[in-house]
C-alpha cells in the first residue's frame, strides 16, 4: 500500500512538471530571484540541502553558496533541467522516502508546505537532517497577499485561502496565512528566529510582467519587507529546539 501511494505520489509530481517547463513565466522567476535575494544571509554552513528544486532556478543561486548542495525533486523530468554542476547532488525521491547518513547545515524548503500531504510529518522528518547549529529556511505563498484579499472583494474568490485556477495547475493543497505557517511550524517543534515577507503584490504575475517596469518591480520587492503580513510570500528562519 505505501508503495503504491509512493508511486502515485511520483506520478502526480511528474504530471505537475510541464507547468515549470511550458507555463512559468519570466516575472515568476524573478519571484525566485527575490527569494534568494532574501534568505541569502541565512545561509550558513559548507553543506546544504534544497528539498524541492524543481527546473534548478532557486538551485542555480544556491550552489554558489555551498561546497556541496544536495537537491531532492519527485520529478525526474525537473531534475535533468538542471546543469550537472561539480559541487551538486540530485536525488530523485519524494522528501518522504528520502533518508541521508549525512547532516546539512542549511536546508532549503521554498514552496514545499503547499504541496505536501502532511507538512507537520515532513517538518518533523527534515529536522533530522540538520545539524545541531544548522538553519531551515522555509517559505510559502501568502493567503492574505493583497492580491489575494482583493480577488475576495471582487468575488473572484470566496476567501483568501481558497485555492484558485494557479493553486491547482500547481499542485497545491493549501494556502498559508501568517498564523497557519507560524502553527505549523511550532507544532513540528521548530524555533523561528524570524519571520518575514516577499514582494508586495497588488495583481497577478502575468498582470504584473505584462504592464509593469523593472523600476516599480524593484519597488514592490522592498516594500514588501515592511509589510510582511500582506506580501506575496511569507518566509521563516528556523532552529532546532
Amino acid at each position: 500500500m505505501l508503495e503504491k501511494h509512493f508511486t502515485s505520489e511520483k506520478q502526480h509530481l511528474e504530471s505537475l512538471s510541464n507547468w515549470y517547463l511550458q507555463e512559468q513565466l519570466d516575472f515568476d522567476k524573478k519571484l525566485i530571484y527575490f527569494r534568494y535575494q532574501t534568505i541569502k544571509p541565512h545561509l550558513t554552513g559548507l553543506l546544504g540541502l534544497e528539498l524541492g528544486s524543481g527546473d534548478g532556478q532557486m538551485t542555480q543561486y544556491l550552489i554558489n553558496h555551498f561546497e556541496e548542495l544536495t537537491v531532492i525533486d519527485g520529478s525526474l523530468n525537473l531534475l535533468n533541467q538542471i546543469p550537472e554542476y561539480p559541487n551538486l547532488v540530485k536525488v530523485h525521491s519524494l522528501f518522504e522516502n528520502f533518508d541521508s547518513p549525512q547532516k546539512f547545515n542549511s536546508i532549503i524548503m521554498e514552496h514545499i508546505l503547499e504541496h505536501v500531504k502532511d507538512p507537520i510529518e515532513l517538518l518533523k522528518q527534515v529536522q533530522k537532517w540538520l545539524t545541531s547549529k544548522g538553519t531551515i529556511i522555509i517559505g510559502v505563498p501568502n493567503g492574505n497577499s493583497i492580491h489575494r484579499l482583493v480577488a475576495v472583494k471582487m468575488g473572484l474568490l470566496k476567501e483568501s485561502c481558497e485555492l484558485n485556477q494557479r493553486d491547482h495547475a500547481l499542485g497545491h493543497r493549501r494556502v498559508y496565512t501568517s498564523q497557519t505557517f507560524r502553527q505549523d511550524l511550532e507544532a513540528s517543534g521548530l524555533i523561528i528566529s524570524h519571520i518575514g515577507g516577499v514582494f508586495f503584490k497588488p495583481l497577478s504575475n502575468q498582470q504584473i510582467q505584462d504592464h509593469w517596469t523593472e523600476q516599480m518591480i524593484q519597488g514592490f520587492y522592498e516594500l514588501g519587507k515592511d509589510f510582511p503580513e500582506y506580501a506575496a510570500e511569507i518566509y521563516a528562519v528556523c532552529e532546532l529546539p
